[in-house]
């Protein structure tokens, strides 16, 4: 169990690590990536292989996932990048994704991680940290506002899509 006393997060009766995900780890993190988009009801959108995972995170270090731990067993993960913030003038961590298996939420687990990605945000001086919440998830909007994180609700996102993205740049 982690237990949070102030600023510190405290274990007790498991043993609980956070580790980076390795090269070897790219099933699994397949595994966690599509447990998050059941979650949120988006299976048929991941198209993410483990060749896909493997070079963009090992061969580009484009992205960086760790796990939550416990007793050996991973049983939550988060994935992130750093951006650029052109405003304050320093790189930002974006949290792409937080998912802990639901048999294991409520004991202090996604916290434990997010606590963890904001001391990588200090240690590398990055100006902020942001992540997306689905409007639905009400859950992770409490957990989130209980962190202190403040919605950026006059921000819209916009996207365009791999499809999009090749019908754009035949416009020119």
């Amino acid at each position: 169990m982690i237990r949070q006393e102030g600023d510190r997060t405290m274990q007790t009766n498991t043993d609980f690590t956070i580790r980076k995900a390795e090269r070897k780890d790219v099933g699994l993190l397949l595994e966690f990536i599509r447990g998050i988009a059941k979650y949120e009801k988006m299976e048929d959108e991941v198209v993410a292989t483990t060749e896909t995972l493997e070079a963009e995170m090992f061969d580009h270090h484009r992205a960086v996932a760790v796990f939550a731990v416990v007793d050996g067993k991973e049983v939550g993960f988060a994935l992130y990048f750093f951006n650029f913030s052109t405003f304050i003038g320093h790189s930002g961590l974006y949290l792409e994704d937080l998912f802990v298996w639901p048999e294991y939420r409520g004991r202090g687990y996604g916290k434990a991680l997010l606590l963890h990605l904001a001391a990588i945000a200090r240690e590398r001086h990055c100006g902020r940290m942001e992540w997306s919440c689905l409007n639905w998830n009400q859950p992770s909007i409490d957990f989130y506002l209980s962190l202190g994180a403040v919605p950026m609700n006059e921000w819209t996102v916009y996207r365009l899509d791999a499809k999009a993205l090749e019908k754009l740049q035949a416009t020119k």
